[in-house]
């Protein structure tokens, strides 16, 4: 004999049909979150941020730009402009917190992030403008060479007919 639990029962309930259905409850009004307030004692420590983002980077990769923004309370992160290579528009980053009440400032988190057009794509430039007048004149020969090359292919065309395949005709194979 098995017993059946209110978890294993399927349970349907029909609102009964002289009821209109429910309504969903009233929406409450959104609340306005405020905005943080930038701790002075973590904006002011600039040297416990670079500090951290040393621990990743070398100094020499860490530019001298610099800013703070206020995450939430008691929480905040400094960035820094990154001088890598191919990494315009990016920016190391240490966020740092505290408990409250306390005095003692908390490396959190480092790393590297992208600016706002670190990830967007240079304007577009047409071939013709992109291309040097050098890789120019060496496709032109390429393309002359490939052209000899099929022309001559036609004038001794005589051994692909001994296979039965029509020689190429003008347009194909290029």
């Amino acid at each position: 004999m098995t017993e059946e639990t209110a978890q294993d029962t399927p349970v349907e309930v029909l609102p009964p049909a002289s009821e209109p259905p429910a309504s969903e409850p009233p929406a409450r009004a959104a609340r306005r979150r405020r905005a943080p307030k930038q701790d002075p004692l973590l904006a002011a420590d600039v040297a416990t941020a670079r500090a951290g983002v040393e621990q990743i980077a070398e100094s020499s990769q860490i530019g001298p730009g610099h800013r703070v923004v206020a995450e939430e309370d008691r929480l905040v992160v400094h960035l820094f402009e990154c001088t890598l290579p191919g990494y315009r528009g990016w920016n190391w980053f240490a966020s740092l917190g505290r408990a409250p009440r306390s005095r003692t400032v908390t490396v959190c988190e480092v790393g590297l992030l992208p600016g706002e057009d670190a990830l967007l794509a240079p304007e577009w430039v047409p071939w013709s403008a992109r291309v040097s007048p050098e890789e120019k004149a060496q496709e032109e020969q390429e393309r002359a060479e490939d052209e000899a090359g099929d022309a001559a292919d036609r004038a001794g065309g005589s051994a692909g007919a001994e296979d039965g395949a029509a020689p190429p005709q003008d347009g194909e194979g290029s």
